[in-house]
Parts: structure tokens; sequence; C-alpha cells
């Protein structure tokens, strides 16, 4: 008995002392936070998804830098230059954005407010789907995670999901950030997300997989144009929402010189200010020598219309036409995106002096501090048009018109029915043919989205490629083009 009592007697001793332990190792260290004192409160979930919009939204370079057909820069991109390989590491391939977004959706049960939960769980989940878009846009198949993995996790190294699966996932993220932000975030912010950024996004989305799929073969892409329609025409149809500014002939240039962002039309913008050292190179990126020397091919010269909405190139002679008379009676947006006067030939390959983004002291080239739009409204109506041609219901196709429009009439060119019906080319009078009105909206992007990280993607989801293989050229001279850019066909 008394073996037993002492057994006893010592089990439990043991058991407080190992009790004890427990509870001195489980005391949070003092000397930093840990996930079970944080994201407690909305202030600590707002300080921490800050680093979303920095860690996902293109930086400076990424929007005014086109790896596309129609900006020469020294060098050439590979995308463009037909140079680019499989890199063992980088291209894109990093998911680190994504760790502190699920990290942010694992831990937000910290939090014992519901509506604050649900609203920085719609923000994380808007990022995620943005993360998401961007890698399906570059890689096609990707692996979805929507937990925090550790280093021992076997879905580190699983096969890719399905684009199918991952883009249900993204539209999933961006309609549960659409219902939420109705209740929690409907008001206009230029540097927050909200729930207009949201139907932007999925504007954008839309748009892109469901015209990804329609020319790639890959079926059952009506879905998709449809959701850029319906959230396109929610942004559109919205009380309190946004229009196209409008402020006379510069109107164009204005939304991209202004120091701050213009919220009558720019739904979101990232936020320089020169007094807090956020500055971008913009301006020293168009007029520097050292910086590649960028200019326009004239293959995007050729595609602006003329004033009264010709087409430029229905004139016989407009291969060979010289600088000084291409540019009379043009789109106005040409003499607001190049310069056409005081060209510097040692800052552009090409000839075509880059103006879009600069302020009022063209010859700047220091650090800029003007804001860059992410999201605005002519996107919104551009998507919503094409998304309409792109379904193939004529029915549609006045309403197509009338969007497309809003953008033509601001930049200060006739309406698409006027223009046509006075074309002297074979467009004449096809105001409902769906062949027009696509190339149309496509010269429309072309030019409305010049500089702002677009027409590369363009290309993607139109299968479109065969333009990067075509021959680059400048201004001409005397009718003579002044350089001409060949690269071998790409494979």
């Amino acid at each position: 008995m008394k073996i037993m009592k002492y057994t006893l007697w010592a089990t439990v001793g043991l058991s407080l002392l190992f009790a004890s332990c427990e509870n001195i190792l489980d005391i949070n260290p003092k000397d930093r936070l840990t996930t079970k004192d944080y994201f407690t409160n909305e202030e600590q979930l707002r300080l921490y998804s800050n680093q979303f919009y920095s860690n996902n939204f293109p930086g400076d370079g990424d929007i005014y830098k086109d790896n596309a057909d129609v900006l020469i820069v020294s060098p050439l991109d590979d995308e463009v230059s037909g140079q680019r390989v499989i890199p063992e590491t980088g291209g894109g391939w990093s998911w680190s954005a994504l760790r502190s977004i699920n990290f942010l959706l694992d831990n937000l049960g910290n939090c014992k407010d519901q509506k604050v939960r649900d609203k920085y769980e719609a923000l994380a989940r808007f990022f995620r789907a943005y993360f998401y878009f961007e890698k399906v846009k570059r890689f096609g198949d990707v692996p979805w995670y929507d937990k925090v993995l550790g280093s021992d996790d076997a879905d580190l190294y699983k096969a890719r999901d399905s684009r199918e699966f991952v883009m249900g996932k993204i539209m999933e993220d961006l309609n549960f950030a659409i219902e939420v932000f109705k209740e929690t975030n409907r008001t206009k912010e230029l540097y927050r997300v909200t729930w207009w950024t949201a139907q932007a996004l999925k504007s954008r989305v839309g748009l892109f997989e469901g015209t990804y799929r329609k020319y790639h073969g890959l079926g059952d892409y009506e879905k998709y144009l449809n959701d850029c329609v319906s959230a396109s025409n929610e942004i559109m149809t919205a009380s309190g929402g946004y229009s196209l500014y409008q402020s006379g002939s510069q109107s164009y240039r204005n939304l991209f010189k202004s120091e701050n962002a213009i919220d009558a039309e720019i739904i979101l913008a990232r936020d320089y200010n020169n007094d807090l050292s956020l500055v971008h190179k913009v301006q020293a990126f168009e007029n520097s020598p050292t910086l590649g020397r960028p200019g326009l091919s004239k293959k995007l010269v050729n595609y602006y219309l003329m004033k009264n909405g010709n087409r430029f190139t229905d004139q016989p002679n407009y291969a060979t036409m010289e600088f000084k008379d291409e540019i009379v009676n043009r789109d106005p947006r040409l003499a607001q995106t190049i310069r056409t006067s005081n060209i510097n030939m040692n800052v552009t390959m090409t000839g075509y002096h880059l103006l879009k983004y600069a302020n009022d002291n063209m010859s700047y080239t220091g650090d800029s501090s003007n804001d860059l739009p992410l999201f605005r409204l002519a996107e919104v109506y551009l998507n919503y048009a094409e998304a309409l041609i792109e379904t193939g219901n004529p029915a549609n196709y006045s309403i197509t018109r009338n969007y497309i429009d809003k953008v033509r009439v601001r930049a200060g060119i006739p309406i698409i029915e006027e223009s046509l019906e006075h074309a002297t080319s074979d467009w004449k009078g096809k105001k409902d043919d769906q062949e027009v009105l696509r190339q149309i909206v496509r010269q429309e992007r072309q030019i409305e989205f010049y500089l702002e990280n677009q027409r590369f993607w363009d290309l993607r989801r139109w299968k479109k490629a065969e333009a990067l293989n075509e021959h680059f050229k400048g201004w001409n001279i005397a009718g003579t083009s002044i350089i001409e850019f060949f690269k071998e066909p790409q494979n």
C-alpha cells in the first residue's frame, strides 16, 4: 500500500510540474507581437493589409512601359524581341504576396467584431483574386492555395490546378468582396479598394477570360463575358458614381499629368507624394537619353483616326507621309500622347517623343510625383462595349456604340455612326457589323490605354502575338523611314 501511495503522489507531483512548465512556456513574449494578440481590431487589420497595395498592384515601371508592339525601347524587351526563355527562377513565379494575404485570412478569428472581420476578409479576398488573375494571365494553370503553408506541407509540391478551377475561385472571391463592400465600403476612395474597385476588377477579369477562352478555343466563354457586362453595368448605373473627366481640349492629358488623381473618372490610383519621397521615374523615362530612349512605333501612330473620324490609313500616302503632315487634323489624343513640337531626338529612338504623364515642364528628367491610374471609368466603358460585341447579339450593338462613343467624344472625334456614314473605306455605313465594331473597339483600346499596361495582355487574349513579329518603324523624313527595327519571327 505504501508503494502505491508514493507512486500516486509522485504521479500527481509530476503532473503539476509539467502543467506549471507548460503554463510558463505558454506566456506570450513581451518583446514582440504574436498572432494571439494581433489582428484583434480594425486598426491592426488596416495596418497589416496596407502591404497588399504595394505588393500586388503594378509599380510605376509596370504601368508606363508597354512590353508590346507599340513602344520601342532600347534594348527591346525579351517578350517583344522573341528572346524570352523559361527561367530557372523568377519570371513572376513568386508567392510571397499570396502568403501575406492568406496569413491575414487565417488569423481573422482573433477579431471579435463580425463586421470588421467581414470587411477585411473581403479586402483580402479581393487581393487574392487580383494576385491569381495576374498569375493566370501569365502562366495559365497554377496551384490554388487558400491557406498558409508550412515548410513541410505536402501541398508545396502539388500539381497545378486547372485554369477553369482557379478562375472559378477568383470569381468566388470577387463576388464575396462585392457583396460585403456593398454594405461596408460603398464610398468612393482614390487610394483604397472599395465596392467600385471590386466591380472594376470583375469587369477586367471577365473580359480577359471571356475573350481568351473564345479565341483560344477553350469554350464556355459566354459566362465570363456576361460577368464583365454585369459588373460594368453595376458601375455605370450606380448612383453617386463616376463620369468621364472633361475639362476642355486637354482632358486626356490632364488625367495623367495631375499631381493628385482626378476622382471624377479614376476609380483607383497609386498615390505618389514628393514630400514623403514617394516618387516614380515616368518623366525621366520619357526625357532621358539613358533610360531606353522610348518612342511610339509608326504602327500605333497610324491607328489614330483623323479628327473627322476617318481612318488615317485610308489616305493613299499615309505610309510615307512626313511627320509634319501626319500630325495635322488627327485625333487630339495623339498630340496629348507625343510631342508635336520641341522634339528631342536624343531621347527617343523613333522620333515620336512621349508626352503622356509629363508635367508642364516637359524637359524635366527628375523624380515625378503625379499619381498613376490603376482603374478608370473609360476602361469600364470599353470593357462593356467589347464584351457585348463578342457575345454577338446585334440587338446590343447600338448600346455598344454608345459607350465607345462616350470615349471618342471626350477625345474630340465624332461618334461611330457619323464617321462610318462619311467613311471613304469599306467600313462605310457598317455601324451594326460585328467585325467592324470589333476592330473599332480594339483600335480605341490601343489609343486610350497606351502606356497603361494593357496592350501586351490584349494581344494575348486576342491571340494576336503575330503583331510582335512585324517590322517596327519610326517617323518619316522626306518620305523615308528614319528607323526600321526588324525582329526575326518568333517560333
